[in-house]
């Protein structure tokens, strides 16, 4: 009857530590604030109108090279695979130069916002410059900065990340 008890004490002052089971990486939390303008539409979106979705994140040039594609088809079809879920995930893409994206581009990733984050303080809160074009940022559905993907993505385990947010979160959408 006891056993339960001396296994989880044993373990706690034993420091066991069970393997992590997400693919990103978990940030310190920062709340995310500020606005962009949309390129589809010259319109102002401000991070909070997203409140309530979880949002992919990513930050790179309108010029968008192979690795900003990449970033975007996995954005993409991450969202895609969760099936009936998907409608709480949005795709947020922020053009840190003020480059309008090619055309085609924006076509092929219809339903992602193309903001114009140029001098927006929401660039502010993505790490540094050198690092924040690398990555597909995760943003809860409150606002918070808090998950990270490899530069190197493997679409399956970040659709398994998102997934297991989606099934765990208890936010309404």
């Amino acid at each position: 009857m006891c056993a339960p008890v001396l296994v989880s004490y044993a373990l706690y002052f034993f420091e066991y530590r069970p393997a992590s089971t997400h693919y990103g990486e978990l940030l310190p939390i920062v709340k995310v604030a500020g606005s962009g303008t949309n390129f589809s539409d010259n319109t102002i979106l401000r991070l909070k109108d997203l409140h309530g979705k979880w949002v992919l994140l990513t930050v790179d040039s309108g010029r968008c090279d192979d690795a900003c594609k990449n970033k975007l088809y996995f954005m993409r079809q991450v969202r895609l695979v969760q099936n009936k879920e998907k409608h709480r995930i949005e795709r947020l893409w922020l053009i840190n130069d003020g480059v309008a994206p090619d055309p085609e581009l924006v076509k092929q990733y219809e339903g992602t916002f193309f903001i114009n984050a140029k001098d927006s303080e929401i660039l502010s809160y993505i790490e540094n410059d050198d690092i924040q074009s690398k990555h597909i940022y995760l943003i809860d559905p409150i606002g918070n900065l808090m998950m990270k993907f490899p530069e190197k993505i493997d679409g399956t385990k970040m659709g398994q990340d998102i997934k297991r947010l989606l099934h765990v979160s208890q936010l309404e959408h």
